[in-house]
């Protein structure tokens, strides 16, 4: 054994850009034919023919695979991080601004409108838009709630900021294309602290028994 080999770090192969391309076709392929559930660290492994130490090495988990394969501009971890560093309260204004700040950051825009029109179009990718959201992005925030309707809530914020994205930057119906960011914030932003922490059955059109 040479020394250079011997001082090597274990999972990093010498082709390592190779290597992580490689992983990254392959996890691209496995989200479109599987979905983001059934997609793993393991079978992405195999189909790039490395060991699965070596996708942990280059992208940690499953989320940051995600964003990474798929162009997904959105780290999981700051989502979460952003909206429940200051606690509960606002956490609805702070979600809305971090999601418009996302897409109006130069860069972030075409692979995410690239993902929202292959959603609406494309089962599979529907299918990968809505299990990231749910899994990756917005179950970081259902423990924090602290309710037994947490995913229900979660899922509801979901929806909307869906719809919000497919409204303002693909379909762009007006004025909802052209308004602030403070516009949108000051009127979107209750409505998701709603869903997060109001009491869902004493919402306007239901009646509470």
């Amino acid at each position: 054994m040479t020394a250079s080999r011997a001082r090597r770090r274990p999972g990093r192969p010498a082709g390592g850009s190779r290597s992580r391309e490689s992983i990254l076709r392959a996890a691209r392929a496995s989200f479109a034919t599987n979905g983001y559930d059934r997609t793993t660290i393991r079978a992405v492994a195999a189909s790039a023919r490395v060991d699965p130490a070596l996708v942990h090495h280059y992208f940690g988990t499953k989320d940051r695979l995600f964003v990474a394969a798929m162009e997904f501009p959105i780290d999981p971890a700051v989502v979460a991080e952003t909206v429940l560093g200051e606690g509960l309260d606002r956490a609805g204004e702070r979600l809305v601004r971090l999601f418009l700040t996302i897409w109006e950051t130069p860069g972030n825009r075409e692979p995410l409108l690239g993902l929202v029109r292959s959603a609406v179009t494309n089962p599979r990718a529907a299918r990968m838009l809505r299990e990231f959201m749910t899994r990756a992005l917005l179950s970081r925030i259902a423990p924090a709630l602290g309710r037994k309707d947490a995913e229900l809530r979660v899922a509801l914020v979901g929806s909307q900021v869906v719809g919000l994205a497919i409204l303002r930057y693909v379909i762009r119906v007006e004025p909802l294309a052209s308004a602030t960011e403070d516009e949108l914030v000051a009127a979107v932003g209750p409505r998701f602290q709603d869903y997060l922490t109001a009491d869902l059955a004493a919402a306007p059109g239901r009646q509470s028994t």
